[in-house]
């Protein structure tokens, strides 16, 4: 009998925290947009979860217990074009077809620019300093990102096809490793989470 390498769909599943942290976040923007600013603050600082920020830390800090390497001899060949990020479209286009989630493990996200407001508005309740330590945790653990499937330095490519929506543990554990020396399963072969999370874009 051979010893078959079990495939997870991502490096460790989100805790119930996190949502917890999520419902306050969408509570809070709720409670700004009606003018309830005390208690927008008092929701956003809740959701400043030591256990979430651990829970993100453990995945993507140094030592990862949960990210597991096994690096492959035999690389797919030199990057076929230049790597880039995203484009903004690319981005739009990109959360129309994944929505507001990880397409790894299904955390729900938050683009960049939606963060960056409600810090300016709410900046002692949503800290985001130069360092993890210093930044809000349930923002740092819903915080959007576009992951290349398959690498550059495997050949991937920057179309829309190999590019999906993660959240920044899944993003900076996977690195530039493919999912085979990590042991994932294609999030392309998944569909998409359906919710009625919205990103907290209305706070725009």
């Amino acid at each position: 009998m051979t010893n078959q390498k079990i495939l997870r769909c991502c490096f460790r599943e989100p805790i119930p925290e996190i949502y917890d942290t999520a419902r306050y976040l969408d509570a809070a923007v709720s409670a700004h947009l009606a003018g309830e600013s005390a208690i927008a603050k008092e929701l956003f600082a809740l959701a400043n979860s030591q256990v979430v920020w651990n829970w993100t830390d453990s995945i993507w800090g140094a030592k990862s217990p949960y990210v597991n390497v096994e690096k492959s001899t035999e690389r797919l060949g030199t990057p076929r074009e230049k790597e880039r990020m995203p484009t903004a479209e690319q981005k739009l286009r990109l959360h129309q077809r994944d929505g507001y989630h990880c397409r790894f493990c299904g955390l729900p996200v938050i683009r960049t620019e939606i963060r960056r407001k409600v810090s300016s508005a709410y900046p002692d309740q949503v800290p985001w300093g130069r360092t993890n330590k210093t930044q809000h945790a349930a923002f740092q653990a819903m915080w959007a990102q576009y992951d290349h499937v398959v690498p550059h330095s495997c050949g991937g490519t920057n179309d829309l096809e190999n590019l999906v929506v993660t959240c920044a543990a899944c993003n900076f554990g996977k690195m530039s490793y493919t999912l085979e020396e990590l042991g994932l399963l294609d999030p392309r072969e998944r569909p998409p989470v359906q919710s009625l999370w919205d990103g907290l874009e209305r706070y725009r």
